[in-house]
């Protein structure tokens, strides 16, 4: 196949004379320039891609993708509407609760958390929390709860790992817990205290939950809080989480007022939304590396105008025109962004490969949620980046090429 001479002419410019290897030289830098430019684009966004599905991972792990609650403030007979949503296809499980929040202690260590209530067996469904247990069983738990069950007269209750080491508690060990809403004794009102046995320790690789989150026996809890035979909401688990907002309407036009529904998506609208901020400000910031690197290009090129000259001159009097001449520049920065640009992505995935891998930075779990540095690949990402960096490579040759174009023939072969 005959290659276009333009592009023939653009591929033995990318090597130049050996009295002008500067330019050579100029030439590997400006590709070095794009591919550092696209490897750490590349990078950045699959670490920001892979915090956000990281944490979308282990919020949904410890949280239902819905809970449906009531205006009123808790719902009296939950079962009802329970069976109304078996109706619902994309609903998979569900799962009573009891949410307040709490005050744990033992001995001299105290720390503020939120309780929920839970039935286990209806929570391993709808929940991954039950899954992460690393001490005790989920079988003591839901025997524990059994109404024929005396095997203590205390009720049981689960604690994060983080807590455990914060309490100096472990399974077996008794702690209190106190409400911050007293209760009315013989000398007014006290506060109400509790003592619960910790029957199991779970660890969802989260500070937050490993840290703030306590689960009790449901009854427990309703009795705990005062709820009688109420609930403060029911979990649900959806079958794609994606199709939460539907399900959510849905879910809420059957039920009626004065239920409602929210999905994972509203209750954590505001962390989403700032991690889908950042990750676009990270592009627009690291765009300008790429931008950089074509400014090289640019005068790569015109170096390469200045020194051939001569042969742009030859190449007009043999009957070249303008658009061909243009087409050579335009091809020679192209390659340069082509060959930068895959160098880059090679590069790029090599690095997030290993990052992914080996784990080589780990992050302090209190300050990120996360312990390890999360990488996921993305196609879309590399597409993006791919596409941008060489339409800017190629926009960077637009002025030498122009330039190159409007030369005068005269000029150079005046004095030859």
């Amino acid at each position: 196949m005959n290659l276009p001479y333009q592009l023939f002419i653009a591929l033995r410019y990318l090597k130049s004379k050996k009295r002008h290897r500067g330019i050579s030289f100029n030439t590997v830098i400006s590709i070095g320039g794009v591919a550092v430019g696209v490897m750490a684009l590349l990078v950045v966004l699959s670490v920001m891609s892979g915090f956000h599905e990281d944490l979308q991972k282990k919020i949904l792990g410890a949280s239902a993708h819905a809970v449906v609650l009531s205006y009123q403030g808790g719902i009296q007979d939950y079962k009802p509407l329970v069976e109304k949503l078996k109706a619902e296809p994309s609903i998979i499980s569900m799962s009573p609760l009891v949410v307040g929040q709490v005050m744990v202690s033992s001995g001299k260590r105290a720390h503020g958390v939120f309780m929920r209530g839970i039935e286990p067996a209806a929570e391993f469904k709808t929940t991954d929390i039950l899954k992460h247990i690393k001490e005790g069983s989920i079988e003591e738990l839901v025997s524990a709860s059994s109404p024929r069950s005396t095997k203590s007269a205390a009720p049981w209750i689960i604690i994060g790992k983080e807590l455990s080491a914060m309490l100096g508690v472990f399974p077996g060990d008794t702690i209190n817990v106190i409400s911050p809403v007293g209760e009315m004794g013989p000398l007014g009102m006290l506060p109400k205290v509790r003592q619960f046995k910790i029957a199991a320790i779970f660890e969802m690789g989260m500070f937050e939950y490993d840290t703030n989150l306590v689960l009790a026996d449901l009854r427990s809890a309703q009795d705990f809080f005062g709820y009688g035979n109420a609930v403060s909401g029911i979990e649900l688990r959806l079958d794609d989480i994606y199709k939460a907002p539907q399900i959510r309407d849905s879910a809420t036009r059957k039920l009626g007022f004065p239920y409602y529904v929210r999905d994972w998506m509203q209750m954590n609208r505001n962390l989403f939304s700032a991690l889908k901020l950042e990750k676009f400000a990270m592009f627009v910031i690291l765009v300008l590396i790429v931008l950089v690197a074509s400014f090289n290009i640019v005068s790569t090129l015109m170096m390469n105008v200045v020194e051939k000259a001569k042969e742009i001159a030859i190449l007009k009097s043999m009957g070249a025109t303008n658009q061909g001449i243009m087409m050579i520049f335009m091809f020679q920065g192209l390659m340069i962004g082509i060959v930068g640009t895959t160098i880059g992505i090679i590069c790029g995935y090599t690095l997030g490969y290993i990052l992914n891998t080996y784990e080589l930075i780990k992050l302090p779990a209190d300050v990120y949620y996360l312990s390890k540095l999360p990488v996921k690949m993305k196609l879309f990402d590399f597409i993006v980046v791919s596409f941008s960096a060489v339409i800017i490579s190629f926009l960077s040759t637009l002025y030498p090429s122009y330039h190159a174009a409007k030369l005068n023939p005269v000029e150079p072969l005046r004095y030859e």
